[in-house]
């Protein structure tokens, strides 16, 4: 075997050791846009849960996902729904320009405001989950 040929060898060994990032780790989530109005974002989510086809049952009165009740965090998971279920058929997190993607996990919410290192984490069903980062 030549020098070349043991250099390749190398490369294409290091090459297929070095770790890929999982599926998780380039998760996308649609959010509705800190900067959109009250009522802009209450229109798109009429249009998400309605002739857009997303599942807003979770966001009703008396239903896991209604608290916190604001037109911000309803609208984010309206979109988010619409997305999820439909970003593979060519479906964007565009909503009239009302809301954005970001690979940060909106369910974790860092609890800065007591000086700890703790992430207190909601899941779609209303149970809380704290994790102590040491």
């Amino acid at each position: 075997m030549s020098i070349a040929q043991l250099i390749i060898l190398v490369v294409l060994l290091l090459l297929m050791t070095i770790s890929q990032k999982s599926d998780a780790e380039f998760e996308q989530w649609c959010i509705a846009d800190e900067q959109t109005p009250d009522d802009e974002l209450q229109a798109a989510m009429d249009w998400a849960c309605g002739k857009g086809g997303a599942n807003c049952s979770e966001i009703q009165v008396n239903q896991p996902c209604y608290l916190p009740n604001t037109v911000r965090d309803h609208a984010s998971y309206a979109f988010n729904n619409y997305y999820q279920n439909f970003k593979h058929k060519g479906a964007s997190c565009y909503f009239n320009g009302g809301a954005i993607t970001t690979e940060l996990d909106p369910n974790v919410k860092k609890n800065k405001s007591r000086g700890t290192n703790t992430d207190v984490r909601w899941d779609p069903h209303g149970s809380v989950s704290i994790l102590i980062n040491l």
